[in-house]
């Protein structure tokens, strides 16, 4: 009788644990569903992350110089930044939209300008293969990132969302960082608090060190096009400065678009045009980027390319777009929860150290 009764508690525990692995189960797939499900909502809520640690870094700056009160140097903040956009665009809005105009008129005879230079080297026949399949991918992503965009422009309750949300959010970090904390267990509370500090330090030096580098992309683009006598040589800098924030991949994008004008021009100018986005590339990577790398995350530059094209097949074009910011908060979150503090490995962590 009492073995029959120890093999009934046994099988009793048995089904107990099969049972607590099945609910575990479907937590684990109920979660991951549900994070599927809300993905947008998640980009956009690390883009409102984003966009507040901008506002944030700014207004510390602020009330740091001037001892002004916090929520008086945030409005001020978000104020001059909405200004200036509006204001850049408000002025030359209409000279950037017939520079676009011209670019999207030169294309197909720059197209044939180059097919014709390279019949005359013997090239014409596989060039012409090459560049109608690159043409058709490139236009099959630029349709892809035109209808988001479209969808995301016509959508303005998510740009008032990330404006609201990440003015909310600078407003007071603190919050929220304590809110998130509360989440941790007390013996993990100090190093989720450590990780937090040392995400939140990458991010702020990358956008400083990506804004210096944007601009600097752009000044020089429009200045050596200018000279060189390419066509909408503004329409392109700006185009060069908005795409320099996908690493490695944005130039060459850029720079797509102002070898084709600059064969409306010349051969020689479209040479001259090579030879101006490589010299650009060789200034920033060996002057700006070790900068950023400094202030942010030193990325490998591999991980970071593939960072790059996973962000874009998972979440499409506005993956790439946070494809960056996104690789240097997990790298850092790695560094510090799993490297130093799980595998209890000596690191240097960006900005702690």
């Amino acid at each position: 009788m009492n073995e029959r009764r120890g093999r009934t508690a046994d099988l009793g525990r048995h089904i107990g644990t099969v049972a607590a692995i099945v609910v575990i189960a479907i937590a684990i797939i109920g979660v991951a569903w549900l994070l599927v499900s809300l993905i947008d909502v998640l980009l956009l809520v690390f883009a409102a992350l984003v966009l507040a640690a901008m506002f944030s870094a700014m207004t510390d700056r602020l009330c740091r110089t001037t001892g002004m009160k916090r929520g008086i140097a945030l409005a001020l903040c978000v104020v001059a930044v909405l200004a200036l956009f509006i204001g850049v665009f408000g002025l030359f809005g209409a000279q950037l939209a017939d520079e676009f105009a011209t670019i999207r008129a030169s294309i197909p005879p720059a197209l044939q300008q180059l097919q014709w230079a390279l019949d005359q080297v013997g090239l014409g026949s596989p060039a012409r293969r090459l560049l109608e399949s690159a043409t058709a991918d490139i236009g099959q992503y630029l349709s892809q990132a035109g209808s988001y965009v479209l969808t995301v422009g016509n959508a303005a309750t998510n740009v008032v969302l990330l404006l609201v949300g990440a003015i909310f959010i600078a407003s007071d970090p603190a919050l929220y960082r304590r809110g998130l904390l509360l989440l941790v267990p007390r013996r993990g509370e100090e190093t989720a608090a450590a990780a937090l500090d040392d995400a939140s330090r990458g991010l702020r030096g990358w956008m400083v060190g990506q804004a210096v580098s944007s601009l600097f992309v752009a000044l020089l683009t429009w200045v050596g096009l200018a000279l060189i006598g390419v066509p909408a040589a503004g329409g392109l800098a700006l185009v060069a400065g908005l795409l320099d924030v996908i690493p490695m991949v944005g130039p060459i994008i850029a720079g797509i678009p102002a070898v084709l004008l600059a064969f409306t021009v010349s051969p020689a100018a479209a040479g001259w045009t090579v030879g101006l986005f490589l010299l650009i590339q060789q200034l920033q990577g060996n002057l700006l980027q070790p900068m950023i790398q400094e202030r942010a995350v030193n990325v490998p530059p591999a991980v970071l390319l593939f960072a790059i094209v996973a962000a874009g097949t998972l979440f499409g074009f506005i993956g790439v777009l946070l494809a960056a910011p996104l690789t240097v908060v997990v790298f850092v979150l790695v560094q510090r929860l799993y490297v130093k503090s799980l595998l209890g490995k000596d690191i240097k962590v960006v900005g702690r150290d």
